[in-house]
């Protein structure tokens, strides 16, 4: 199977290069928003994918669709769908790929129409999406970190996930309520596929999700911090989920950063994964920030944001869930811990949704993404064809504690101006 999906993308077609999304007008909406339903489209477009060529017919196209922000604003995003001509009955997976991005060059929609992926897994990742679209199911790619590349935002990558299920389905004239949807993500995109099972029920409740499969997942950044910090390779991805995460909640993380925080901060603030992955061997969270904020954690702001994005406590997937993770060191894959990954799957199971969870003993987080996917192709297809998966739970034991991050309450220093009221924070 991995033979024949590499082999989909071993030719390419010469094109000219698409707009970059920040240049392309198709990516903007100058109406309001404030009274459009999520899920709305507000622009379409067929599009070519040079790169992806495939084995069955297929159309391609592209929607701007009204989503929302990670503090509950209105927003527009880009969704991309591939669908298969071929004489079955429509099934949509939503594919989250790990584009892990503050630029807008890496944004799926613009490298699946042939802009440049080399500082990104744009191209790893086509070649396993052609292979659901192979087995016949509608794919759909979200820009799930909206247009302002708000990276490690869950909740908003969540919104942006369903939303773009939603769009997809007013584009193709499918039921809801009877169009059987899967969810697939590993690595960033596991943020996206975790928050939007958890966000499901309550936001899109209409969708018929019949399953959720997610790898190499950061349960609890706060523990992913600790585990990176200082390391080789994953310690540059440190100062960009920072200026993500500032981005989403429209927090100025500048405000803690030291000199050197500040100098790497514009230099990855519109790059790719591969553009700062590895490039700051050792760095640690301490040296980018000033003196007294060292205890970056115990920021009241920083903590709240944290315990916010802890998976688990936004909501209840409906499931049932595929979760994979490696475990290369006893701790994790270098960047995922293991024991976190597995109290999410054991707290799911807690709360009565059916369970598998994989521990790829041996794997890295690049090697452990082989299997999962393996494993993902079929649990997706069986649940889209509505045959029964087995309920590990039985066998899933808790691990780490999730619990929150302690916050402190701010401190006001009392003021000689007696009228002048302060507000709490």
């Amino acid at each position: 199977m991995i033979g024949a999906l590499a082999a989909l993308l071993m030719s390419a077609t010469a094109v000219a290069a698409p707009r970059l999304p920040t240049q392309d007008p198709f990516y903007s909406y100058s109406g309001s928003l404030a009274g459009v339903a999520p899920g709305t489209v507000l622009k379409t477009r067929a599009i070519t994918l040079p790169g992806t060529p495939l084995s069955v017919a297929f159309t391609a196209s592209q929607v701007l669709y009204r989503t929302t922000g990670e503090l509950g604003q209105p927003t527009a995003t880009v969704v991309t769908i591939i669908k298969p001509l071929l004489p079955v009955p429509t099934k949509i997976v939503s594919y989250q790929t790990a584009y892990d991005a503050l630029g807008a060059q890496c944004d799926p929609s613009y490298t699946f129409q042939g802009g440049s992926g080399g500082d990104n897994t744009a191209g790893a990742e086509e070649q396993l999406i052609s292979g659901y679209v192979v087995a016949g199911d509608t794919v759909v790619v979200p820009d799930y970190e909206g247009t302002n590349l708000d990276w490690g935002a869950g909740q908003e990558s969540g919104y942006g996930t369903l939303d773009g299920i939603r769009a997809a389905e007013n584009v193709l004239g499918a039921s809801q309520e009877s169009t059987p949807v899967a969810m697939v993500g590993y690595s960033g995109g596991s943020i996206a596929t975790e928050f939007a099972s958890e966000l499901q029920p309550t936001y899109a409740p209409g969708l018929d999700l019949v399953g959720v499969a997610e790898g190499g997942v950061p349960v609890d950044f706060a523990h992913n911090l600790t585990y990176i910090n200082g390391s080789k390779g994953w310690s540059g991805v440190i100062p960009a989920v920072l200026v993500g995460i500032g981005r989403g909640f429209k927090i100025d993380v500048s405000k803690y950063a030291s000199p050197y925080g500040l100098q790497v901060a514009g230099q990855v603030q519109h790059e790719c994964i591969n553009s700062f992955f590895g490039n700051y061997p050792g760095l640690t969270i301490q040296k980018l920030l000033k003196p007294r904020y060292q205890n970056f954690l115990g920021i009241p702001a920083i903590a709240r944001i944290t315990n916010e994005l802890i998976m688990s406590r936004t909501g209840t997937p409906r499931g049932p869930l595929f979760i994979g993770v490696g475990n290369a060191d006893g701790t994790g894959d270098g960047v995922m811990v293991a024991r976190d990954v597995q109290e999410l799957a054991y707290t799911y199971c807690q709360r009565g949704v059916s369970v598998q969870f994989n521990e790829y003993m041996g794997d890295d987080h690049t090697a452990a993404a082989i299997p999962f996917e393996v494993g993902a192709l079929a649990f997706v297809n069986e649940r889209l064809n509505g045959l029964f998966v087995s309920n590990g739970c039985g066998s899933i034991s808790p691990g780490n504690s999730l619990a929150p991050l302690p916050v402190k309450k701010a401190v006001h220093r009392k003021h000689h101006h007696k009228h002048r009221r302060h507000r709490r924070h």
